[in-house]
């Protein structure tokens, strides 16, 4: 029934209706103008009804170089939008008894070595042929121009396995409608160009469709060049040197010829209706499923569309027909935006359409993110995105903001944070934001949230701020062994399921794995237990990062066994908060950072991220490396080699309240005994507490001073380091003020770094160590994730004490181009996502 009902639709779609269109073709030309006015779309529309036109307009240009202005007639590149040609030229040829759709397409280039491959495959892209591209950029010469014989040849010479068995799957490729290309010129003798204006472009009246490409003497006098434009300069982008193939590409039209054309496959005029039928089934699989192809068109069952794009070089084009209400749609659009298409086949189906408001920020220092030296700059925003970084000038009605010739930066990437935990009471992310930073990493340490839960909560809870996530070793730890068993090695059984976990969250989009082995849960783990994790993440195309094994008594081995957890599993890897926590060892930075150069030279991807401050915050618990928390001796070698109890304060203790806020030594002096024994009661106080309230998480942390300045600022100072917080919405001023810190006390008063340095390890190199892409950068297609920034001014105000206040200098945030933060306030915007790896 469905094929008569198809069939009675191709006999009347060329009658015409009388009245009124009802479609509102004034909100397309609204729409359209002012992609053209922001330099968005470049091109032609032609919307008709049952044949009979009811909207056609050119915006722009035919040549950028000599402003040239377009017409309804001016021929454009169809692309892609070729191959609906082509595959009537094979229905022709067919009709006509030259070839059988299932015939075997050697019979016709018996120099191709392809088996069962039939033109029915070739024209549903079920064939399984390799992209020509690909072979053609391998093995080409600097002055090779391709066509189709050379195609034929190369392929021949260099032969490339197929991608599938025939018929077995759907995949688009463009070798298809080049060899069927080739076919139509073997089976007739004459090139494509005469094949087409004998068969087609004549019969039907068509005088701005034609066949050109580049080895033809002759440029038509309508044809429409392409471009691209980039950071608003407007370059041709054309024909090069593959552009003498056909079939895939390389003929030319208008939106008038194409009307007719598309009216004509339905009249019987080029092909008997039944013929044409086929070209618009769906092609059917081996497993006899389906997939929404014909023969060059597309298929969208919910809106009975009918469709096919074409994009190559400068040329963004779009054919849409609607079955159902007899409507054509047809753009044509030189440039490299491809905006205004997706717009318009919104509007063809109904669907609500707007235009992206774009934003001018001028009048700024530009520091990018890639270290290069500060520019002055505009940067232009289209939504969540930067369209444009250059001499900008503003387009009419666009939103203009003035940077007052400050700093504008990419947003920073906090690689190591915690705030994602309080995000849920507190989105306007102040932590985060106050300082710069518009993206966090969780899932640190070793513990983490599955991602579903994350996406879910950030679902329902919208931040101001983007999250990425690593998948916690711990985590999946306890998952698998239970909270009670992880004080031994997982066997072996225990790690194949662990793998089982992270396999699924890298899946979802996890950054790869983290673990925290200096903590309790994952202490007890082996070497060869976490190797083998990395290697799963190696696979799932993950990274490691880890709070190493010990940052004070065994940070050698600790170091080597990240150095060789890169080594055995090939995956970059990465140490959290990078320290030296033994008195002993301070000013050794040089020597260590030298050792992890060795590893880098041997191919290791060894990195580090580090924040800056001489004091951590974490569990009084990593003051014994030897888990002997009843020890005196060790408690006493503490206090004398692992951290200063005059400058170390308790942030948190749920037991006694009274001493949230004191430093170890005035908590030792309250209890009139040493420091050492006060260590030994603090951490006895806080287990009882926990085993008296299951249902809290962590009865007590301190802010340790424990580290060396100068060791400090060498971690910092290394190539391979990154800027991270390790903070939360609290407790340690590093939460705060980490990334403003950077820049008042190490760019502006130490000078330790540049500004264009430390900004590029805030953003672009963040970026590159965690994996993330899109982001950090300000160029033409990166997230809009901006910061707006005094240089003279910027820094940090939080303390231990005051950690929460706010810092100076930073004038604005944006996150995926929404302003988020203004002069210490939040705009309580919300516009923060998921960012999978």
């Amino acid at each position: 029934m469905k094929k008569y009902l198809l069939v009675l639709w191709l006999a009347i779609f060329v009658i015409q209706l009388h009245g009124q269109s009802t479609v509102n073709f004034h909100q397309l030309d609204s729409l359209l103008l002012r992609l053209n006015q922001t330099h968005r779309f470049n091109g032609t529309v032609l919307y008709a009804e049952n044949g009979k036109i009811v909207f056609k307009k050119a915006y722009g240009v035919a040549d950028v170089r000599t402003g040239e202005a377009l017409t309804t007639h001016s021929s454009f590149n169809l692309a892609s939008d070729t191959k609906q040609f082509i595959a009537v030229g094979i229905l022709q040829l067919f009709e006509r008894g030259k070839l059988t759709l299932d015939d075997d397409f050697r019979k016709y280039i018996p120099e191709l070595n392809y088996k069962g491959i039939s033109i029915r495959n070739m024209l549903t892209h079920t064939s399984g042929l390799p992209e020509y591209f690909d072979i053609f950029i391998r093995y080409r010469s600097p002055l090779d121009t391709l066509t189709n014989e050379k195609l034929i040849r190369l392929m021949t010479t260099h032969p490339t396995a197929a991608e599938f068995i025939p018929g077995s799957k759907w995949s688009y490729c463009n070798t298809n409608y080049v060899l069927l290309a080739a076919i139509i010129e073997r089976i007739t003798g004459m090139p494509l160009q005469e094949y087409i204006q004998k068969n087609i472009t004549g019969p039907l009246g068509l005088n701005d469709t034609y066949v050109y490409q580049v080895c033809l003497p002759q440029v038509p006098r309508n044809h429409v060049y392409g471009f691209t434009e980039t950071n608003g300069v407007q370059k041709l982008n054309d024909l090069t040197n593959v552009d003498g193939v056909t079939g895939d590409g390389n003929l030319y039209s208008s939106v008038e010829d194409l009307l007719t054309w598309e009216q004509s496959l339905f009249s019987g005029k080029l092909v008997q209706q039944i013929t044409m039928q086929q070209a618009f089934l769906p092609v059917k699989l081996n497993d006899g499923s389906t997939y929404p192809y014909g023969f060059g068109w597309f298929m969208d069952t919910v809106f009975h569309d009918y469709y096919h794009t074409g994009s190559w070089a400068g040329f963004r084009n779009l054919i849409s027909l609607d079955t159902v209400h007899k409507r054509v749609l047809i753009l044509l659009s030189s440039g490299n935006n491809d905006a205004a298409r997706k717009l318009a086949r919104l509007w063809f189906n109904g669907q609500n359409v707007s235009v992206t408001p774009t934003v001018l920020i001028k009048n700024i220092k530009l520091i990018d993110g890639l270290g290069t030296p500060a520019r002055d700059a505009a940067v232009r925003i289209a939504g969540n995105k930067i369209q444009a970084v250059g001499q900008l000038t503003a387009f009419p009605g666009e939103e203009v903001i003035n940077g007052g010739g400050k700093v504008l930066a990419p947003g920073f990437i906090d690689t190591h944070s915690h705030v994602g935990g309080s995000l849920k009471a507190f989105p306007d992310a102040l932590a985060a934001v106050n300082q710069g930073v518009t993206t966090i990493v969780s899932g640190q340490d070793g513990f983490s949230d599955p991602i579903d839960s994350l996406i879910d909560l950030m679902n329902r809870n919208p931040a101001a701020i983007n999250v990425a996530t690593y998948t916690g070793h711990a985590s999946i730890r306890e998952i698998v062994m239970g909270k009670d068993q992880l004080h031994r090695p997982a066997t072996l059984e225990e790690q194949g399921k662990m793998k089982i976990l992270l396999e699924v969250e890298l899946k979802k989009g996890s950054l790869g794995l983290s673990t925290g082995l200096e903590y309790e849960p994952a202490f007890y783990s082996s070497r060869d237990e976490v190797i083998e994790l990395a290697k799963t993440t190696a696979i799932g195309g993950g990274r490691y990062i880890s709070h190493v094994r010990s940052e004070d008594l065994q940070l050698s081995d600790a170091l080597d066994e990240i150095i060789e957890i890169g080594r055995q599993a090939k995956l970059p890897v990465q140490i959290s908060h990078f320290k030296i926590a033994l008195k002993d060892n301070w000013g050794d930075a040089p020597k260590i950072l030298a050792e992890l150069e060795r590893a880098r030279q041997e191919g290791i991807d060894i990195t580090a991220d580090c924040y800056p401050y001489e004091f951590w915050s974490s569990t009084i618990r990593v003051l014994f490396p030897n888990k002997d928390f009843t020890s005196l001796s060790a408690a006493t070698y503490a206090t004398e080699h692992l951290f200063d109890p005059e400058a170390s304060v308790m942030s948190r203790f749920l037991p006694n309240a009274a001493f949230k806020g004191k430093t170890i030594s005035a908590i030792a002096a309250l209890r009139h005994e040493t420091t050492a024994q006060t260590l030994i009661y603090l951490v006895a106080a806080a287990e009882k507490y926990e085993n008296e309230h299951p249902e809290t998480e962590g009865a007590e942390t301190i802010v340790a001073k424990s580290m060396s300045d100068n060791d400090v600022a060498s971690f910092l100072s290394w190539a391979n380091t990154n800027i991270c917080s390790d903070g939360s919405n609290g407790g340690h001023p590093r939460g705060y003020g980490t990334f403003t810190r950077v820049l008042g006390e190490y760019v502006r008063a130490k000078k330790i770094m540049s500004l264009e340095t430390a900004i590029h390890k805030m953003t672009a190199l963040s970026a590159e160590h965690v994996g993330l892409k899109n982001i950090g950068v300000i160029a033409p297609g990166y997230n809009a994730d901006l910061v707006l920034l005094d240089p003279d001014t910027v820094k940090d105000n939080a303390v231990i004490g005051n950690s929460q206040a706010l810092s100076d200098g930073i004038l604005e945030v944006w996150v995926n181009g929404v302003p988020v933060y203004q002069n210490k306030q939040s705009l309580h915007r919300y516009p923060g996502v998921f960012i999978s790896r």
